[in-house]
């Protein structure tokens, strides 16, 4: 599957996560992402087309047009960066190698569900959001 935009690949019943994916949405005046539950069909599909465990429901993905993918605290970096601003001071985090970045993110999934919650199913946009999730657009052109 090609996108121009990128994709957020996130665990749709994680209280965390749709607080992440609001975030951004708040914050994407130029609209730049679409999101999928990892959960879903398509998210299944981007993993499996991007080789990734599709077992792996505890990290965000973020695929980007012509870079291929990114996990963990590299996709969180990447996503923040991407508006500018202040959010350019993230870039101070990508000094420090993966292998101390990523063990505070795996830290922080596997007790995300205890510190945060976790709801019964994934989130269902608004119909003024609909458009940014592709599962929705996927089911709309499926019928």
């Amino acid at each position: 599957m090609k996108y121009q935009k990128q994709i957020i690949l996130f665990d749709g019943v994680c209280n965390l996560c749709n607080r992440l994916v609001q975030w951004v949405i708040k914050r994407d005046k130029h609209d730049t992402f679409r999101f999928a539950p990892l959960e879903s069909k398509i998210g299944q599909q981007f993993l499996q087309e991007h080789n990734l465990s599709t077992d792996e429901t505890d990290t965000i993905v973020l695929i980007q047009p012509f870079a291929g993918h990114s996990t963990k605290s590299n996709a969180v970096l990447k996503i923040g960066r991407s508006f500018g601003g202040i959010y350019r001071v993230l870039f101070l985090f990508q000094l420090l190698p993966v292998f101390l970045r990523d063990p505070i993110y795996d830290w922080v999934a596997r007790n995300r569900y205890k510190w945060y919650g976790k709801q019964d199913r994934c989130m269902v946009p608004t119909a003024e959001l609909e458009s940014k999730f592709l599962e929705e657009i996927i089911s709309d052109s499926e019928e």
